[in-house]
Parts: structure tokens; sequence; C-alpha cells
């Protein structure tokens, strides 16, 4: 009995100790478990929590640049408004000021130009079908109504179509002009030479007669020289935008044409070589029998009151050496309505195109094949 009891004894220690063994197993799985899960549980909620500061970062973050975005948007559209506004405004004040305007079209402006049904509107829109029709003229630059029109007119063509100076020009100096005409050749009545409005200089005219011809010569070579016509056209429609250039260059002009009509006046009286015919059809007319007439009561008031005459585009056409052709709209229909001046030129020289309606004021036509 005592050994049954032994057994029945060390049997339950056994399974006490297994049972105690299976419980520490457990235990300790249980333990371990529990580690695994509370590390993949503070993994869990570090991540969360980094995930929560990284989302409000990427939130600001993108709600900067959202609002950069919008501001820059705005900004360019602000900073393009106010570009296209300037641009406008700089396009209309050199429209405004250009001497010279863009082309238009031709029967349009005849249209607005001449409309009614007078006899004399009736013939100027019958005058401008005809160079529509027949001479290719599709459009038209208008050009300032003053008194320097037909200088003008004729000026810009030389430099819009890149024409050299003329031949007699590239052999001398013209800025020694003025010295040559006051002091070789004692013309010392040009102190009496008036700038377009400005009627009486004195003794500043020489020093102002230089300045005129050095703009005509800077502005002449540089744009002459420009092969790009669009380029030359820009160049032109800057000059042809500042007047106190500009007039410049016509005073230039006027000058030159007096220190012509000086030089053929002296070859005249000393009968040493022939001159154009063009100067005895000048020095016959009462007002400019000799220069100094032509002077006080011709140039003296051209950008002034009066504008150059028909006599006067003969010698323009000469000293620049270029035919001009006008087309003289108040003789359509006559043989008057195409003339040249000068009629004899030679036939190297240039052709530009001039067109009024009243011998006073000139445009210029734009042919078009």
């Amino acid at each position: 009995m005592q050994r049954q009891h032994d057994r029945r004894a060390s049997k339950n220690r056994n399974h006490f100790t297994e049972h105690k063994n299976r419980s520490r197993i457990s235990s300790e799985r249980r333990a371990e478990r529990h580690e695994v899960w509370s590390w993949k549980t503070a993994s869990k909620e570090s991540l969360c929590f980094m995930w929560q500061k990284v989302k409000v970062q990427l939130m600001l973050s993108m709600s900067f640049l959202t609002a950069l975005f919008w501001y820059c948007r705005r900004l360019y559209s602000f900073l393009a408004q106010l570009l296209k506004r300037w641009s406008n405004y700089l396009q209309r004040q050199l429209i405004r000021n250009l001497s010279v305007l863009p082309e238009v079209d031709l029967l349009g402006y005849s249209a607005r130009e001449w409309k009614g049904e007078t006899k004399q509107a009736k013939q100027m829109r019958e005058a401008y079908e005809e160079l529509f029709r027949s001479c290719h003229i599709k459009y038209l630059r208008q050009v300032r109504r003053d008194n320097y029109s037909v200088i003008r007119a004729v000026l810009f063509q030389i430099f819009n179509q890149g024409i050299p100076f003329p031949s007699w020009m590239k052999e001398r100096d013209i800025l020694k002009l003025p010295e040559k005409l006051l002091y070789s050749q004692g013309c010392n009545w040009i102190q009496q030479y008036s700038f377009g409005p400005e009627r009486y200089t004195g003794p500043n005219a020489f020093g102002k007669l230089r300045k005129c011809m050095e703009a005509l010569k800077t502005n002449w070579a540089e744009i002459s020289t420009t092969r790009d016509h669009e380029e030359r056209g820009s160049m032109c429609n800057t000059l042809f935008s500042d007047e106190s250039k500009e007039y410049k260059l016509y005073e230039a002009i006027k000058f030159i044409m007096l220190y012509e009509v000086v030089e053929a006046y002296e070859q005249i009286k000393s009968r040493d070589e022939p001159v154009h015919n063009l100067f005895s059809l000048l020095f016959a007319r009462d007002s400019s029998s000799d220069p100094l007439s032509f002077m006080m009561n011709h140039l003296n008031s051209i950008g002034d009151s009066i504008c150059l005459d028909q006599v006067d585009l003969f010698l323009l056409g000469y000293l620049l050496e270029v035919k001009i052709r006008v087309y003289r709209l108040h003789r359509f229909n006559t043989e008057e309505f195409q003339v040249k001046y000068p009629d004899e030129y030679r036939r190297e020289w240039n052709e530009i195109s001039l067109l009024t309606e009243d011998d006073r004021y000139y445009h210029i036509p734009l042919f078009r094949t």
C-alpha cells in the first residue's frame, strides 16, 4: 500500500511539475506574444504620430504652394495687363507723334475723306479709283499737314527705301557748306535765314545750320546703311516722330537748296559752265531773281507759312538726285495728272512718288501688283 501511495504521490508530483512547466511555457509564450504586440503597437503608434506631423507639414506646404501659385498667377496677370496697357499707350503716343502715319486702304481713305455728291467729291473719288485700277496704288501713308509736308514726304521715302547720298554729296562734306557760304563766298546775309516758324536768328544762324547739317548727314548715313527693311522702317518711324530732330533735317534740305542756288547764280554770272534749265526758270521769277531774294521770299517761309511750289520741287529732285513722280488728283483727266520733277533726270536715279489733292499737302502712295 505504501508503494502504491508513493507511486501515486510521485505520479502527482510529475503531473504537477509537467503542468507547472506547461504553465511556465505558456506564460513565456504569452509574454513573447505580448512583447511582439507591444513592439508592433509602439511602432504603429510612432508611425501614426510621425505621419500626423508629416501630414500637417504637407498640408501646410500644399496650402502655401497653392497660395503662392495663386499669388504668382494674379501677379503675372496683373503685370501682363500692365505691360499691355503700357505698350498700347506707347503705341498710341508713337502714332500720335508720327508725322508719317501707317498705311491705310486707298479706297477706304477716299470714301472717308470725300463723302457727298458734290462735283469735287465725285472727281476726287474717281481720281482715287483711277489710281487703284490703273496705277496699282492700293494703300496710302498720310503725311502731317503742315508746311514741311512735301519735304517730309520726299525725305521719308528716301530714308525708308535706303537711298544713299547723292553723288555730289559723297564728294563734298556737307558740314562745311555753311562755313563755305559764309566765309568763302561772302554771303553774310545768311544771318537772315529763318528756321521755319523761328523767323530771325541773327548771328546764331551759322551754328544752327551746322547742327542741322550734322543731323542730316548722321541720320542719312545710319539709315541708308541699314539693310533690313523692317529695321530701317522702325528707325524711320522713330526719327519722324521726334519734331526737334526731323525739323533739323528739313532745314538742312532747305539750306542745301539755297547753297545750290548760290552756286548756280555764281556760275551764271561768271559764265564758266552751263547750269541746269531749272535755275534759269527759278531766276526768271521776280520773287527769286537772285539767291538773297530766293531765301527771303521763298525758303524762309517754308515750314512756317508756305510749302514748296512747283519750281522748288524741280530743284529738290535735282539736288537729291531722285525722280519725283507726283499724282495731282485735282488735275484728274488732264495732262498734268501725273508730273515728274525734274523733267530731265538720269537713268540711275531712284524714283519716289507723291500724291496731292491741292499742290500744298502731300501723301505717300504705296504700290501693290
